[in-house]
């Protein structure tokens, strides 16, 4: 058996929990938390590549740093726990917690197969040091919101699809 992670109904209820694999073989809701790095000023955003090794959205471009949600896991929580193995950020009593910004729900499809999430997002200031997890991000680098939006304008750009559905929320809004 491989990771056990919490199935939710349509609606955003826990309504019990299921091995990875089969959560996503059979389309069924889950949830996952993420957290967009914002760099201290504001002014820049951390987006990444995923490894080619993910089972899901593998090589896609993403600025939120994040995964699936336990049983019973806060999704705040989850952020947190995520910007540790991901990013190696550490965040101490002492820290800020990730502010919420967004939530969707996701039902869409990856290769074929239905998948069904809720996503929630998170923010958070930062100006240390990154360290990636190798087995999950490939690169990263900082970005204006301004160069992130000019690649999302492009729709072949390999970009995290459920991130896609939420990322207006999250940058800053463009001044006219």
């Amino acid at each position: 058996m491989g990771e056990v992670i919490a199935v939710y109904d349509r609606d955003g209820r826990q309504i019990g929990s299921a091995d990875r694999s089969t959560v996503y073989a059979r389309g069924l809701w889950h949830a996952s938390a993420g957290v967009l790095v914002r760099s201290g000023d504001g002014e820049r955003i951390y987006v990444h590549r995923r490894t080619e090794t993910k089972a899901v959205f593998a090589g896609m471009h993403d600025c939120l740093a994040g995964g699936v949600l336990g049983p019973n896991e806060d999704p705040a929580d989850a952020a947190v726990r995520e910007l540790g193995e991901e990013l190696g950020i550490i965040l101490g009593d002492n820290d800020s917690r990730p502010v919420s910004r967004a939530r969707v729900s996701w039902d869409g499809e990856w290769l074929g197969t239905p998948m069904r999430c809720h996503l929630f997002a998170y923010e958070i200031r930062y100006d240390g040091t990154i360290r990636h997890q190798p087995e999950e991000i490939a690169d990263g680098w900082w970005w204006t919101d301004a160069q992130l939006r000019a690649h999302l304008d492009d729709p072949a750009w390999p970009f995290v699809p459920d991130t896609r559905l939420l990322v207006e929320d999250l940058l800053r809004p463009v001044a006219r």
